[in-house]
């Protein structure tokens, strides 16, 4: 059985994926790379088949109808074989002696009957910037051995992204994780629907994933993320929904879970903020308005907190405020 196996979602990728492919290889035949074309309309589904064919013990291809991020990531998890999970998207890539030390690790933890989760550290690729940003976690996750949710002391504004993810496969069987279909900004999902099941946790302090970030065509771009900002609520809501559903869960795992829907919901709020259109003013207050009818004591809770109280400041003043404290925290983490 692979150790590690890699989904690469892909739609018309072909100026980005060989970077990624090239990258990935470089592990070996214990690792699985599962590229999963999604409705491309370039050379993305023949640059795939070359792959495959040159390296068939490694790489299986799955072609398919466009369905989105989500659907790709579906797709991927149905046929992946590793005892790990990674998504890497096809216009990052993956540093390659920290990708040894992964698998190195997954090796190890055989032994000792694995963990639910590794987290690695991801550098920001921005483009035209000189300084690479770096995000760990060496000062707020025990490195280098095995943890539980006691110990995760993230403070606030840091959380886990997908990028920072390796999921043990079972987890994504047992949460049964489904993806919705044409929908952006579904990484949050994968970030947050599989915790429940996670009980042990390995951190492993390596610049592993390299996330390219800046050009204009990405759905992080801020204009993208307020165009689409409807896709963005979508996700928000079905992450409020999840959590209220949430039953004897561990309360460090409830107080990280919240934390992070603290700052989604903050993004989303920001970005209607930004906008500023009435329409969009009024979206923010529906949002708010529909976390405390589902789930008062979550809505109070997020609001006795220092990001919800932020975003919730009355008037163009606080308009302004909160934008400003965005940008300072845009320069300080690189990302957008």
């Amino acid at each position: 059985m692979k150790l590690l196996s890699v989904v690469v979602p892909c739609y018309n990728s072909e100026a980005y994926m060989n970077h990624c492919l090239d990258s990935l290889l470089s592990g070996g035949e214990s690792l699985e790379i599962i590229i999963v074309n999604d409705g491309s309309t370039d050379r993305t589904a023949e640059i795939a088949d070359d792959y495959q064919r040159w390296f068939p013990t490694m790489i299986k291809v799955v072609h398919q109808e466009n369905g989105g991020h989500g659907m790709a990531i579906n797709s991927g998890l149905k046929i992946a074989t590793g005892d790990y999970l990674k998504i890497v998207d096809s216009d990052d890539w993956v540093d390659q002696a920290a990708l040894k030390a992964i698998l190195s690790l997954i090796e190890s933890l055989r032994s000792e009957g694995g963990v639910d989760m590794i987290i690695n550290n991801y550098v920001y690729e921005k483009v035209g910037a000189r300084n690479k940003k770096s995000i760990n976690y060496s000062t707020t996750l025990p490195a280098n051995r095995v943890f539980s949710w006691d110990e995760v002391k993230l403070p606030i504004g840091k959380y886990l992204l997908m990028h920072a993810l390796i999921y043990r496969r079972s987890v994504l069987e047992a949460c049964q994780l489904s993806l919705p279909k044409h929908t952006f900004y579904v990484d949050n999902l994968y970030a947050f629907e599989p915790l429940p099941y996670v009980k042990r946790i390995y951190y492993l302090d390596v610049d592993f994933y390299r996330y390219f970030i800046g050009r204009d065509d990405q759905s992080v771009n801020e204009k993208n993320m307020i165009a689409r900002i409807d896709q963005q609520l979508f996700v928000n809501q079905r992450m409020v929904d999840f959590y209220t559903q949430l039953t004897d869960l561990n309360e460090d795992q409830k107080k990280y879970m919240r934390q992070y829907l603290e700052i989604i919901t903050s993004v989303s709020s920001v970005m209607l903020l930004k906008e500023g259109s009435p329409e969009n003013l009024q979206k923010k207050a529906q949002l708010w308005s529909s976390i405390a009818k589902k789930n008062l004591p979550l809505y109070r809770m997020m609001r006795k907190s220092l990001i919800g109280y932020s975003v919730n400041l009355p008037g163009k003043t606080g308009r302004y405020t909160v934008i400003g404290v965005y940008r300072v925290l845009q320069k300080i983490y690189g990302f957008n």
